[in-house]
This record gives structure tokens, C-alpha cells and sequence, in this order.
């Protein structure tokens, strides 16, 4: 007998069972450099501290990200005459990771990659440094409606090999500046694998996400964040100060009159004293 064929009830039962479908918005990006990262003054400043000030903002702000692919690499073997087969030989992760960022009005975003990638090559001697002293890790997860994670992956020896340019024009009044970002990473594993073939392991990566966002600005001591209340004082200040127009307008009418009393001719000043 013929199996009945697919109805959209059956569609939409398939689709209840599963839980829904993934949704490309719903993601978080944890990204780990380093341990260390090096200022402009050459002082290494400890990523714990680093990550507290623009870590967790740059994770926020990622505007968009390709989960990475894998790919096997194969060649073909023929017996005489009859059709080749392609026999898997090996496997690679080709590509990179290719990010964008919104940019705050301070270019942090930039700048904090742009101290990463320092940590590869020094911009004065033009010395590449040690491999091990520039890679970092990437955590990209996929999210359901409720926030919970469902799937994620862990990109290793990750590292920025490409901080691209901006482009200004004075026409793109409302955008948000971007900065697109390639990460050269080697390998990637599924660390949820456990938890979708039906093992509840899911809880291990919760944990990593509950500070997922930027940090209170009003704790952050002497961060890389303004201080709110200092910047809006610092906003008041830059203000023009407020003017009472009446009591300008009166002022203004008074002394046109004086000038143009001032500007008077002296026969002009004769002859209406004489008038008196």
C-alpha cells in the first residue's frame, strides 16, 4: 500500500515535534583572545581585566557571523575501464570566520582587535611573534525563542587576520558604522553534540552565556567606558547656555537707538534744539 503523501498538518505536526525552526537572530558569540594583550605602551594588560571593558561589548555587538563549515577532501581511484570512485583521504576546515561588529562613537570594537592582532606582528619592528602568543578561541551558539542554547560550536587558535576598512560618506546620515572582521581559526568541534543525539549536556554551556553583554558601566572603575553621569556633565557643559530672547531683544533695540543717536549729524542735533 502507498504511503500516504506529505499534508501541510503533517508539516506543521513535524514541526511542533522538532520544537520550530532555528532563527538565524537568534545566536551569541563568545570570543576569547589571548591572555594577554599588549597596549600601545607595551605594558601587557591581563585579559581579565581587558575582557571586563571591551570583551563582553564586542560579544554584544556582533552584528553578524558565518558558522564555519567542514569539508573532505577526497581523490579519485579508477580500476581500468570501469567508473572511479572518490575515496576520502583526508578532511579540512577551509575559509574563515567572517564577523561584523557596530561600532561605538569611541571605535572600540576596532581598537580592541586591533591590539590583537599586535600580538601577532609588531607594527614598529615589523617581527612576527610566537604562534601560541596571539591565538585565541571562538564559541559561536544558536539560540531558541527562550534564549536556551541548542547547538554550539568551538572554533580553536583563532585569531583576526583581517580588519577591514570603514567607508564615510556624508549621505549615510542614520547608519551604523560596521567593522568586518576574518578570523583565521584551524579546526572546530560540535560541543553540543551529546545533547542533540538525545543526552542532556546542553547545562555545561549555560553557564558561559549568563554574563553574555556588556558590564555595568557604573562599576567599571576606571574602564574604557565612560561614566554615565560624567558624560552626560560633560554633554551639559559642551551645550550653548540657555538665552532669555525678550530680554536680548531689548536689549539689542536699545543700543541700535544709541548708535543711531550717536551717528546723527551735528546740524541735524542743532536744528532740533532749536525746534524746542
Amino acid at each position: 500500500m502507498a504511503e500516504k503523501q506529505p499534508t501541510i498538518q503533517n508539516f506543521i505536526a513535524s514541526m511542533n515535534a522538532s520544537g520550530g525552526f532555528a532563527r538565524t537572530s537568534k545566536y551569541a558569540v563568545l570570543i576569547t583572545p589571548p591572555a594577554n594583550i599588549e597596549t600601545d605602551s607595551g605594558s601587557a594588560l591581563q585579559f581579565s581585566q581587558f575582557s571586563n571593558q571591551v570583551g563582553r561589548q564586542v560579544n554584544l555587538h556582533c552584528n553578524s557571523i558565518s558558522m564555519p563549515g567542514h569539508d573532505l577532501q577526497a581523490e579519485e581511484q579508477q580500476h581500468g575501464s570501469a567508473p572511479g570512485r572518490l575515496i576520502v583521504r583526508s578532511h579540512d576546515y577551509e575559509g574563515t570566520i567572517d564577523a561584523s561588529f557596530y561600532l561605538d562613537v569611541n571605535l572600540r570594537e576596532r581598537h580592541f582587535f586591533e591590539q590583537w592582532q599586535k600580538m601577532a606582528v609588531n607594527t614598529n619592528t615589523h617581527k612576527a611573534n610566537y604562534y601560541d602568543s596571539y591565538i585565541g578561541t571562538m564559541e559561536i551558539f544558536q539560540l531558541d525563542g527562550r534564549g536556551e542554547i541548542t547547538y554550539g560550536i568551538k572554533a580553536t587558535e583563532v585569531y583576526p587576520s583581517t580588519i577591514a576598512g570603514i567607508e564615510y560618506a556624508y549621505a549615510n546620515i542614520n547608519q551604523i558604522a560596521l567593522q568586518s572582521v576574518k578570523f583565521q581559526y584551524r579546526q572546530w568541534f560540535n560541543m553540543t553534540a551529546d545533547s542533540i543525539a538525545g543526552y542532556n549536556e546542553v547545562g555545561r554551556f549555560t553557564e558561559s552565556i549568563k554574563n553574555y553583554g556588556p558590564p555595568d558601566i557604573e562599576s567599571s572603575g576606571t574602564s574604557l567606558f565612560s561614566n554615565a553621569k560624567s558624560e552626560q556633565k560633560r554633554q551639559e557643559q559642551l551645550r550653548p547656555p540657555e538665552i532669555d530672547r525678550r530680554a536680548a531683544g531689548r536689549k539689542g533695540r536699545l543700543r541700535q537707538a544709541k548708535r543711531r543717536e550717536q551717528l546723527r549729524s551735528p546740524n541735524s542735533k542743532a536744528s532740533t534744539r532749536r525746534g524746542r
